[in-house]
């Protein structure tokens, strides 16, 4: 079993560094977009951290009216595939579902986590 644990704190170093990182699974192949403890495909601890590409394809996407505490509205978020992964991202522009987009930078809360943003 890989020790490689992709943490919270390494992605959004990451992230923040203009790079995504994610998760291969070690005994089905599958690639996860964001750090979790166990495969959402086979439910399997092995994970291993990969690179993730920075373009992808909205897969979907909506407006957020009422922002939660800590984020002003509206604003827009997509679920952004990137080919063996999907992201939640927040989403910059006029980009539709089935448009390319490429990793933009970072969106923080005031609480100082980050978001990727894709144009």
């Amino acid at each position: 079993m890989s020790d490689d644990r992709l943490t919270h704190d390494e992605w959004a170093k990451a992230v923040r560094d203009g790079d995504l990182l994610g998760q291969q699974c070690d005994e089905c192949g599958a690639v996860i977009g964001s750090p979790k403890a166990a495969c959402v495909e086979c439910g399997a601890r092995a994970l291993e951290t990969v690179s993730l590409p920075t373009t992808g394809t909205v897969y979907t996407e909506t407006t957020i009216g009422v922002a939660p505490a800590g984020f002003d509205g509206p604003y827009r978020v997509a679920v952004v595939d990137l080919g063996e992964a999907r992201v939640l991202a927040r989403l910059e522009g006029d980009a539709a579902i089935g448009d390319a987009v490429e990793l933009a930078g970072v969106v923080e809360t005031d609480d100082g986590d980050p978001a990727p943003l894709f144009s």
